[in-house]
C-alpha cells in the first residue's frame, strides 16, 4: 500500500474566517491527506511560497504534489478535490468549482479577511512573530 500524499492548505490562523474555512473544508481520501498549515507558525512554508513569487498576505495557498495554487486558483482547486460530505462542502463545491465564480468571489473574500484583521488589530503575516 502506498502512502497518501499530503495536500498542504496554508491559511492565516489569526483570521477567524480563514480558520473556520480551514477547519470545515474536506478533501476526498483518494486525493491525499489534507494538512492544515497556519502561515503564522511555519516560516519554512511561507518562505517556500514566497520563492514561488506569491505573497501569503494576499491570500491562501494550496500545494498538491509539487504544484502550488494561490488565491482564486487555490479555492477552485479545493472545490474540485473536496468531498460533498456535508452542507458546507457541498456549497463550497457548488460555488467554487466554477473557475469564473472563484475569480469573481475570491477578491471579496480576501477583502473580508483584510477587514477582519484590521478590526481585530492583527498584523500582516509577514510582520508576525514566527512560532
Amino acid at each position: 500500500m502506498t502512502e497518501r500524499e499530503a495536500v498542504l492548505f496554508v491559511y492565516d490562523g489569526e483570521c477567524p474566517a480563514c480558520r473556520a474555512y480551514s477547519q470545515a473544508v474536506r478533501i476526498r481520501e483518494s486525493v491525499g491527506e489534507l494538512r492544515l498549515v497556519n502561515a503564522r507558525e511555519d516560516a519554512d512554508i511561507v518562505a517556500e511560497i514566497a520563492a514561488q513569487g506569491f505573497d501569503i498576505d494576499q491570500g491562501m495557498a494550496l500545494k498538491i504534489g509539487t504544484q502550488w495554487y494561490t488565491d482564486a486558483d487555490a479555492i477552485h482547486a479545493l472545490a474540485l478535490i473536496g468531498t460533498r460530505s456535508n452542507l458546507f462542502n457541498r456549497l463550497n463545491s457548488r460555488i467554487f468549482r466554477s473557475k469564473q465564480a472563484s475569480v469573481i468571489l475570491y477578491p471579496m473574500l480576501r477583502g473580508i479577511r483584510n477587514l477582519l484583521l484590521k478590526l481585530l488589530g492583527r498584523s500582516k503575516i509577514a510582520n508576525a512573530p514566527r512560532g
